[in-house]
């Protein structure tokens, strides 16, 4: 008994954390979204009437399609380059540590600090990209008021910030690898290539499955760099899920059916989340012992 009351002291502090701030905002958010309330008045029940509205909302849909196309931007391009950017750095070359910090650095900024900054790169006349253009006599567009443009510029901003971090967790994947099984395979003949893929890959899933987990999840819930750089525009171009929800939520005082909105996300998230970890489920082991 001593022990058990031991241990449940030990966990108190992060089973206090998880259920005030996780578990309890998850069931507070579904019960609102049963009812209808402007953030002012008395909250009023209407049942599934939320996520009826829903289902017609077009403004849902668009945001869900730029979401998911935000997505598609992101996490190849973020994954391939902190993935060539850890076998780099796993050569051992020399000023490796210097480069592997400044690789986090801007994963240690403020979001909404590097958005103004990026806003200014990006602008159209007095921006660095436009000017670097102009020295090769191309006219830049105008990133942030292109629609074509605007969500790949954002998806760039998002890569460039979190590509350093990705990294660090697959340079651990790889430094893990034990070098044996590389020489072992060299002895055997194994070219370069096919060493990658029958070796590399497959003993770097677990730190894949982490990244990719963790960073589908972080993407699906982008929002400072939405709000600071375009505001969802043009148009609704890059209006994603979070932002709409702060838009029906804060800008609307529709807090009920932002609520249903944020279900929706939260149950899209955790079936993105349960498929990554079915695909990975049967993941090579290997005993190194």
């Amino acid at each position: 008994m001593r022990e058990s009351i031991e241990a449940y002291l030990l966990i108190a502090p992060s089973l206090f954390g998880f259920v005030a701030f996780l578990l309890l905002p998850i069931i507070g958010v579904f019960v609102l979204s049963l009812f209808s309330w402007d953030l002012i008045g008395d909250p009023h029940f209407v049942g599934l009437a939320n996520y009826r509205t829903l289902a017609g909302d077009h403004g849902a849909w668009n945001a869900l399609d730029n979401t998911l196309y935000y997505v598609l931007l992101n996490i190849p391009a973020q994954t391939v380059l902190a993935l060539l950017l850890a076998i780099a750095l796993n050569r051992k070359l020399r000023g490796g540590k210097v480069f592997r910090v400044l690789f986090v650095l801007p994963w240690m900024a403020m979001p909404v600090a590097l958005g103004i900054v990026w806003t200014w790169v990006f602008d159209p006349r007095n921006g660095v990209v436009n000017h670097l253009l102009a020295l090769v006599g191309v006219a830049g567009p105008n990133w942030l008021t292109d629609k074509g443009w605007a969500m790949p510029v954002i998806a760039s901003v998002n890569v460039w910030q979190y590509t350093g971090y990705t990294m660090l967790f697959l340079l651990a994947g790889l430094q893990a690898i034990p070098q044996t099984i590389y020489e072992a395979a060299e002895v055997d003949g194994v070219t370069g290539v096919q060493r990658f893929f029958r070796i590399t890959l497959p003993l770097l899933r677990p730190s894949m499955l982490f990244v990719l987990v963790t960073n589908v999840i972080g993407s699906f819930q982008v929002f400072d760099t939405v709000y600071v750089m375009t505001q969802g525009g043009p148009g609704d171009s890059t209006t994603t899920m979070n932002f709409y929800i702060y838009q029906q939520a804060f800008q609307l005082f529709h807090a009920g059916y932002a609520s249903a909105l944020s279900i929706v996300l939260f149950v899209l998230i955790l079936l993105v989340t349960a498929c990554q970890f079915l695909y990975f489920r049967k993941r090579t082991v290997y005993d190194f012992s």
